[in-house]
């Protein structure tokens, strides 16, 4: 430990800051929606051919100009191109025919059948944009409290949805329940202190349905609701619920990460006490069992796995992570009961098993790059922070912090760069990019087929990732690229999904309110407030 310590001190990575850390206002940005083609509207007479060589282009009021090229539209506006191509935005490829709509800022544009769609630029806040995406989970993505997955019987219509159990309902709960907790710390506003306490209590009652202490569901279904068909389900004593066993590392981060946020920031003595119960008995589980969640059949899940023997021998790769994350869970346990006995298995831990020296090691036994692991591991030290104050660990999870930022600084990630700067309250942080991949998130969540690798203006990678995907070093904005969580991998930029299904949108929510929160950007005059 004596050279992991030292070094620690002098290891920094360089993160090209550049701007200080002040608090950015916020602004209106442009959106491109696509909305029917009104009955009356018709293709313009200087319609080209489709092969026609030069590109069919429209300047609109605002000075963009729009330029229809056979696999997709251009707008061009404040010295940039934007593509917009593919299900989100139009009906089929190429555009033959393209005419400014009669408000002279958007566009109809026509398929050689006569089809076609109208692109219209909306300018909105931030929060505006936040408020949208709160109604959005409204009205689809609630399930027993829960944000749940919908799959849309119908390919693209929102009107078909069914909601679905997933692998990782309480991880998605918890992330959007954490971003209630800020847009509650930021805006006092009811609404949001209600949605907050329903997604603690989802996540509660994950642990409860099993009927086996400390050990969470992933998920739950009641009678006759579908069912997956993968994954190992139990029923209930009285046969009315089924949940989903063989939990996940993933989710039980979630659920610390929400209960550290919640029990910090919300008014209810009474659920700070059941959260400080809930979360003792799920430590208690993974000490008793020797660092391991016990599944239903005796043994460990598949990835609920903490232990010395673990990291010895097959998972040596995850021990950097995982040695944070139950370094998190410890932390945050005393925080909630405050029962000493978390702080000694803390420094045991810590110190005689050498789990805070492994925290520095995730890129020499590294073996693959899993953006899925980027989300656990800063959502992990996002806890430990919030919670560690000893002046010699400190220094080792911030150098164990930066291996993983190596990576993550290339993604614009607007929720790892506030974790970032959470863990690091001294670094000059430059959140330009943060606000502008937020912008990026398109209002349209469906999971659409997306095709950006004919483009000429993108830089590949020689590797591709670790499921055999072609990876880009470019960067595309997140409106041309598929929809993903932020454990999906940003660099790859085409996708076979076939609007099936709509994201909730719970990962705009988090950074939004995060920021908020941190006063990395503000609203001019705050929108998306209290309601």
């Amino acid at each position: 430990m004596q050279n992991v310590f030292g070094h620690a001190l002098v290891v920094l990575v360089a993160c090209s800051l550049g701007a200080s850390s002040q608090s950015i206002p916020l602004s209106k940005y442009p959106h491109v929606v696509r909305l029917p083609l009104p009955a009356d509207a018709k293709p313009p007479k200087t319609a080209r051919p489709p092969l026609d060589t030069l590109p069919l282009l429209v300047q609109a009021a605002d000075t963009s100009v729009w330029l229809a090229t056979p696999l997709g539209i251009l707008r061009y506006a404040e010295g940039k191109y934007r593509y917009y191509s593919g299900k989100r935005y139009l009906p089929d490829n190429p555009i033959t025919a393209l005419s400014l709509d009669p408000s002279r800022t958007g566009v109809y544009a026509f398929t050689a059948d006569g089809s076609g769609v109208h692109l219209k630029t909306e300018n909105l806040t931030l929060g505006e944009k936040a408020t949208r995406f709160e109604d959005r989970v409204a009205k689809r993505h609630n399930r027993h409290g829960m944000v749940a997955d919908s799959h849309l019987t119908v390919p693209g219509d929102l009107t078909s949805n069914q909601l679905f159990s997933n692998d990782n309902d309480g991880l998605w709960t918890a992330m959007y329940g954490a971003a209630e907790c800020y847009r509650y710390a930021v805006t006092k506003s009811p609404e949001a202190l209600a949605l907050a306490k329903r997604s603690v209590e989802a996540l509660l009652y994950l642990e409860e349905v099993t009927g086996r202490p400390g050990f969470p569901a992933r998920s739950y279904i009641k009678k006759g609701e579908p069912k997956p068909k993968d994954g190992f389900w139990y029923k209930t004593a009285n046969g009315d619920i089924e949940w989903k066993a063989d939990t996940s590392s993933d989710e039980i981060v979630g659920h610390f990460y929400l209960f550290s946020i919640a029990y910090d920031l919300l008014p209810d003595p009474a659920l700070k006490k059941r959260i400080a119960a809930t979360a003792k008995r799920i430590m208690d589980h993974i000490l008793d069992n020797g660092y391991y969640l016990i599944d239903v059949t005796g043994k460990p899940t598949r990835w609920g796995k903490w232990s010395p023997a673990y990291f010895a021998g097959e998972g040596k790769s995850d021990a950097p992570l995982n040695a944070v994350e139950l370094l998190a869970f410890l932390r945050a346990t005393k925080h909630f009961t405050g029962d000493t006995k978390y702080d000694e298995e803390y420094r045991k831990a810590a110190y005689d098993l050498g789990y805070a020296a492994m925290a520095a090691k995730y890129l020499e036994w590294q073996e693959e790059l899993n953006y899925s692991d980027e989300e656990l591991a800063l959502l992990s030290y996002q806890i430990l922070f919030r919670y560690e104050k000893d002046p010699k660990l400190l220094p080792v999870y911030r150098e164990g912090l930066n291996q993983w930022w190596k990576n993550i600084q290339r993604e614009n990630n607007p929720l790892w760069m506030l974790i970032y700067k959470y863990c690091n309250p001294a670094v000059n942080l430059d959140f330009r990019p943060a606000v502008q991949t937020l912008a990026d998130i398109p209002m349209d969540l469906i999971f659409w087929p997306v095709k950006n690798s004919h483009r000429a203006d993108i830089v590949w990678s020689d590797v591709k990732d670790r499921f055999g995907k072609r990876e880009a070093l470019t960067l595309l904005p997140a409106f041309e690229r598929p929809v993903m969580k932020w454990n999906g991998n940003p660099f790859v930029v085409d996708s076979d999904r076939q609007g099936n299904a709509e994201d909730d949108g719970g990962f705009y929510l988090l950074p939004y309110w995060m920021g908020r929160y941190m006063k990395a950007w503000h609203e001019p005059q705050a929108t998306a407030a209290v309601r």
